[in-house]
């Protein structure tokens, strides 16, 4: 599982946030460990343990300085994603009106991401600067967390120009299970399947996978920061935040075999299903965990 130890945190409170998780990973060493490399993943399948990395989904526990990359990839960060639903100091984001591009720090940022090995994740990100970090990258990036606008027409999901765009550079796009983008409770495991199968059909088994944005236990007041921050008064919030509806036959990680089971019945093969399930994450952990040789590094 990829944890969100960030989303409007900027360095301090986040340091805190990683080590709320060191500490639960030392007081459950029995069932969850810590991945820094793909490896580590393999081995606690293997062990029967839960492999957790370390991500954000915003680049604001970097502030505005760039060596914080390197700071928390030293703690074990594997995974972060340049902007959350606004922009910020890296570039625009999926419910800006006017998407920037990514800006001179966002390049170096992702620069810095490329040296030391971690994925780029542009899940909440405008869709222009998408394109622009998917250029800027020297190592393949992830949409962990979205689905095409064909499938259904929100601004969270991306479409064919960037899918397309970061396919044919090696990188890797999680179908994602969470109600907004899903189409709502009502859509069924044979739409979500189908949905999968035409993206295979469309860049190729490599490049799909799941992320399931899976949220459960939060408080209702939780998701109302997860929306707003700090940078927006609750007075202008159109409506109440709440946590959607999920649909029935998937409301948490004990479902994942129920996407096994409508993944078959859309007749992907067994060999295909397995990359969905998780090769394809692990073979582009394997491209970006170990950073650039320094032959590659951007000076």
């Amino acid at each position: 599982m990829n944890a969100t130890c960030a989303v409007w945190d900027g360095p301090a409170d986040t340091l805190g946030a990683v080590a709320q998780w060191y500490q639960l990973a030392a007081d459950n060493d029995d069932i969850v460990t810590l991945a820094e490399i793909s490896d580590d993943i393999r081995n606690a399948k293997r062990d029967n343990r839960i492999a957790v990395l370390l991500g954000f989904q915003n680049s604001s526990p970097f502030g505005d300085d760039y060596r914080m990359v390197e700071i928390f990839h030293r703690l074990g960060v594997r995974v972060a994603q340049l902007t959350y639903n606004i922009q910020n100091l890296a570039g625009g984001a999926c419910y800006d009106e006017h998407d920037s591009g990514l800006t001179a720090f966002g390049r170096i940022m992702i620069a810095e991401m490329n040296r030391v090995g971690m994925l780029v994740d542009l899940s909440h990100v405008g869709n222009r600067t998408c394109l622009d970090a998917i250029d800027a990258s020297r190592t393949p990036v992830a949409i962990t967390h979205s689905n095409p606008t064909w499938f259904v027409d929100s601004p969270r999901n991306k479409p064919d120009e960037v899918i397309d765009a970061l396919a044919a550079r090696g990188g890797v796009i999680g179908c994602c299970l969470y109600p907004n983008v899903l189409g709502g409770e009502a859509t069924s495991s044979a739409d979500f399947a189908v949905m999968v199968a035409r993206l295979v059909d469309q860049i190729g088994p490599d490049h799909v996978a799941i992320g399931s944005d899976c949220t459960r236990n939060w408080s209702e007041d939780y998701v109302a920061w997860l929306r707003n921050g700090r940078w927006r008064p609750p007075s202008q919030n159109p409506v109440e935040p709440e946590w959607p509806m999920w649909p029935n036959w998937f409301s948490g990680p004990a479902d994942f075999p129920v996407l096994t089971e409508c993944l078959q019945k859309v007749g992907l093969d067994d060999a295909t299903i397995a990359k969905i399930l998780g090769e394809n994450w692990l073979r582009i952990f394997d491209d970006v965990f170990p950073g650039l040789p320094e032959s590659q590094e951007r000076r």
